[in-house]
Formats: C-alpha cells, sequence, structure tokens
C-alpha cells in the first residue's frame, strides 16, 4: 500500500532516492539545510521503506517550484509519481487563499517530459514564452 507523507523526508532517504535514479548526490549537510529550507517534502513509502520523494519549494504566494523529484527506479511506473504529484497539488490548494492563481513549475528530465505532460505541464519553451533556464553556482 502507498502512503505518501508530508514532511517525512529524511537525508538519508534523500540521497538513497537521488543517488537510485543516478544523480549525482551533494553532501548530506547541504540536503539537511535543502530540507529545513523547503516548504514542503513529500515521501512517497511502500510498506514502511521511502520508494519515492519531491521537495516543493517557492514564494507562498505567488511561485512554486518542484525539485529533487525521484521515484526508485524499480518503483517506476506504478502510479507513484502521480500520487506525489497531486499531493503537491493538494498541498499548494491548501496553502493558498482561495481564488489565487500560482504557477507550479520544475525543469525535467528528458526521460520525463511525457510524464509531466499527462500530469498537465506545458514544455518550455512554448508559443508564448521563453524556455525555462537555470545557471548552477560552485
Amino acid at each position: 500500500m502507498l502512503d505518501i507523507k508530508i514532511n517525512a523526508l529524511t537525508a538519508e532517504a534523500f540521497l538513497a532516492l537521488y543517488t537510485s535514479v543516478g544523480w549525482e548526490p551533494p553532501c548530506e549537510a547541504q540536503v539537511r539545510t535543502a530540507l529545513q529550507n523547503s516548504l514542503a517534502t513529500f515521501t512517497a513509502f511502500e510498506e514502511g521503506t521511502p520508494v519515492g520523494m519531491a521537495r516543493l519549494i517557492g514564494d507562498g504566494g505567488m511561485s512554486f517550484y518542484i525539485k529533487d523529484f525521484a521515484i526508485l527506479p524499480s518503483h517506476q511506473g506504478k502510479g507513484i509519481g502521480t500520487g506525489l504529484i497531486r499531493a503537491l497539488e493538494r498541498y499548494i490548494r491548501d496553502t493558498v487563499a482561495p481564488g489565487w492563481a500560482v504557477s507550479l513549475e520544475l525543469i525535467s528530465t528528458k526521460e520525463a517530459v511525457p510524464f509531466y505532460k499527462h500530469m498537465g505541464f506545458e514544455e518550455r519553451p512554448c508559443e508564448w514564452d521563453g524556455p525555462g533556464m537555470m545557471k548552477m553556482l560552485r
């Protein structure tokens, strides 16, 4: 049975899920700081084991951003990602004032674009706007 918990993500679970999808991990202290400063974290558990995660960051009023969305490769395609996105959207709707319109954004891997499109996200660049952009600082 899948159970999604809010703000239950530990640094250890984060690092295990992060590396399971082939991403180069940050140090544990950096993860702890990121988790502390997230608006919310979402962890999918199957029989008590973390199998998926997402962090929500943003200003809490107009802009929300999904970071570190990862599902164990052995559990992909089983509805866990859909459950996490729905939990994120529910959290945002419950958090902002009625009638507010907010943006929910992310940067996708190439492989995950079909999933996000299925969940109602549009590709950037789109017809009416420029591309999503980022810069890494070291």
